[in-house]
């Protein structure tokens, strides 16, 4: 994939989803974590159902845009894809400002990527806003026999993009958990709902809400 810039970010968005401005809600979400951990296959198993074995590194950051029905509400999703290597870090961190959520994402098989997932929290917690709301996700659960690890204190979900386990629920279960901080706030802070209505495309883990089906 190719570093997105700023004439990019102007022209990509030509899909229907794209163009619709028919929705309540813009919820800006980011995918993090390792290189080769499956964030792209990911993502296009979620916005395309489609999946490739074939490995190709994500240079610098790119993005898709789903609309989704949840709570009676239209919400469109506008899904950023970012690179995991070190020298695409300054590329990447800038764009978790203003954004809603994150899946931070690491491989069951390679225990590198798991130990990481303390380095991106605190990255999440340096450059995004307070309110954000992060689900791990344990990818590649189709690999089971390959399993680094067998257990670990965070709660999480464990999926696979190339058997679509899980894909869709995880992302369901982040757009339902950054509605309900938003409810929880409406009250307190009525600027929290506002600053999400159609976010600017330059702009500790939940409850273990499902496991793998393999």
């Amino acid at each position: 994939m190719a570093l997105v810039n700023d004439s990019r970010l102007q022209q990509q968005p030509t899909q229907k989803d794209a163009a619709d401005q028919n929705f309540d809600y813009m919820f800006k979400l980011l995918i993090i974590g390792n290189s080769s951990v499956g964030k792209t296959s990911f993502l296009f198993r979620y916005a395309d159902d489609s999946f490739t074995p074939a490995f190709v590194s994500t240079v610098g950051i790119d993005f898709k845009v789903k609309t989704v029905f949840r709570n009676d509400k239209r919400i469109k999703l506008q899904i950023w894809d970012t690179a995991g290597q070190e020298r695409y870090r300054t590329i990447t961190t800038a764009y978790y400002r203003g954004a809603m959520g994150f899946l931070l994402m690491y491989d069951i098989t390679n225990q590198d990527s798991f130990n990481a997932v303390q380095d991106w929290a605190t990255q999440i917690k340096t450059y995004s806003w307070d309110n954000a709301q992060v689900i791990l996700v344990g990818n590649k659960c189709d690999l089971e026999d390959d399993r680094g690890h067998r257990s670990f204190r965070f709660q999480f979900f464990e999926a696979s993009a190339k058997d679509n386990i899980n894909v869709k629920q995880v992302f369901e279960r982040l757009v339902d958990v950054i509605c309900e901080k938003m409810n929880e706030s409406m009250d307190g802070d009525a600027n929290l709902m506002s600053n999400h209505r159609g976010i600017a495309l330059q702009d500790a883990p939940p409850e273990n809400h499902g496991g793998c089906g393999c």
